[in-house]
Parts: structure tokens; sequence; C-alpha cells
């Protein structure tokens, strides 16, 4: 997110007159001070001033209506996978997109509460539930070694089946710095995880507990070897119901038309009063 200071001619000159004006300084010039009141005005007259109010009113409702459904291990349980992905960098990603790790947290609270409003404003059939369940997968944990060639992926292959450890042959052949050391193995994750390639979760997903791969997977990474590691089973799609919901609420985040009818019934049962005249149509956009 790019900030621009936008300051006009009329901007440097301050007229004397803002002195008199009534309100907290917000800052103080040779010429004048600038009054809360003063910034107000100016702030709710443009398009980020309307969006800030317009995210302010909704995070409010949600917190009133969902607030206890997300806790806050949930909200650092995705701080930190972002930390993890992107290391040394993390706060110079945050400060590119004008963010600090405070406003980030935020944020991601703000999404936890719209998808718990989602999940509790959306009527989910038996017939979604099972077709969402097909494609579903419960949590797995697996090691993997990555290698840049596919006779080095053989090899290792020929090694765990004369009995090596795949522990130690992630740490003698792996080229993923991050894992090697710990056997290969990485965080866990089920069939809505975006971070990991297609080829590499589906073949993943037809192992068994103690199972390697017999032939390398080719993957962006390079050439891999999957072991599973804890394949738990899938059961019915009864037992999984809460997790099908929030897979398929997932989606409907990214569908414009699905999150907007959801704001516009959480927005109203906010029982929302906008005070300012000048605002009073900020959520027509929302509620119409």
């Amino acid at each position: 997110m790019s900030k621009k200071w936008l300051v006009g001619i009329a901007g440097l000159m301050l007229s004397v007159t803002l002195v008199a004006c009534g309100g907290k300084s917000v800052a103080t010039t040779n010429g004048g001070k600038i009054t809360q009141d003063e910034y107000y005005s100016s702030m709710k007259e443009t398009s980020q001033g309307k969006q800030t109010l317009q995210q302010m009113i909704l995070n409010k409702v949600l917190e009133k209506q969902y607030g206890d459904k997300v806790e806050s291990s949930e909200v650092n349980a995705q701080l930190n996978k972002y930390k993890s992905q992107y290391g040394s960098q993390f706060k110079t990603v945050l400060q590119s997109q004008g963010m600090t790790e405070k406003s980030l947290k935020e944020q991601l609270r703000s999404n936890l509460l719209l998808k718990q409003a989602v999940i509790a404003n959306t009527d989910f059939s038996d017939k979604e539930l099972k077709k969402q369940f097909k494609d579903y997968q419960p949590k797995v944990t697996v090691n993997q070694i990555t290698t840049s060639s596919k006779d080095k992926a053989e090899k290792v292959i020929k090694e765990l089946d004369n009995g090596k450890k795949f522990t130690d042959l992630a740490k003698k052949y792996s080229t993923d710095s991050s894992t090697k050391n710990k056997g290969g193995r990485i965080d866990k994750f089920d069939n809505t995880n975006s971070s990991l390639d297609s080829k590499f979760k589906s073949a993943a997903f037809k192992l068994k507990n103690g199972e390697y791969t017999k032939k390398p997977v080719k993957t962006q990474s390079g050439y891999q070897v999957i072991q599973m590691v804890n394949h738990p089973d899938k059961g019915n799609y009864k037992q999984h119901t809460n997790e099908l919901k929030e897979q398929m609420a997932d989606s409907k985040m990214n569908d414009s038309s699905s999150l907007q009818k959801v704001v516009k019934k959480v927005l109203k049962k906010g029982d929302v009063d906008i005070q300012d005249n000048d605002l009073k149509n900020v959520l027509a956009d929302y509620l119409k």
C-alpha cells in the first residue's frame, strides 16, 4: 500500500483563523494549529476516510455478535504462519504494506470474525456438505525430502527401501534448509492448503501411515520424496460438519456477492445509527 503526501497550495497557506477553532490539537505549526474537528471534517470527505468508518462500524458489530467465537490463540496462530512464511523479511513486508504487527493482528481478527458471520448466516444443505466432502482431507502430518534432481530423489527412495531412516536422509540430502534438520517435517495441512504444490498434496493424501512415495514427486520445489507420519481416517461427512462448513465459508469469503449479503445481515442486526448527517449514507452500498 503506497502512501502519498497530498499537500496543495491551500494546504501550505494555513489561515490564521484555524487557531481559533475549537477542539484538541492534532498538530501545531507556526502558522496555526490543526484541531481534531478540522481533521475529522477533512477526512470524512475522502473515500479513504469513509472506508475507514465502514470498517470500524463493521468491526464493532462483528465483535459484538461473534467475538466469543474467535480465540486470541487463533489470531496468533495465523500471525505466526506469516512470520514463519516471511522469516527475517516479515517486518520489511509489513512496512511495505503500510502495516504494523498490531494492525495485521486486527485485520486477521476482523477476517476471522467475518468468517464466523458467514458460517452463522449461511444455510449449508446436506447436498452441499456431501459435495465438499468429496475433496475433503483431514489434516495430515508428513515428512519430505526435496532434491534438485530425479536421480538423487530415486537414490533417496532406494536407501529408504534398504532400511535407512527418513530423518537421517533428510539431513543428508534435502535442499530444504527450513525442514532438513527436523527430519523433513512440515506443518500439518489439509485439502484447502494453497501454499503446497497440488501434486505434492495429491501424492501425500494417497499414503497410509508409515508409507513413502515410491517415485519422486516433481513439484515447483524440485523432486520430492514424501513420508506419511499421520493420516487420520476420513470417516463420513457428518463427522466433519464443522470443518466442511469452515472450508465452504472460506470460499464464500472470496465471493463478493455472498459476502455482501452476509454483511448486510450483520449490519442490520447491529442497529447502526450514523449520527453525522454528512455520513448518513456511508453504509448505503452495503444495505441496498
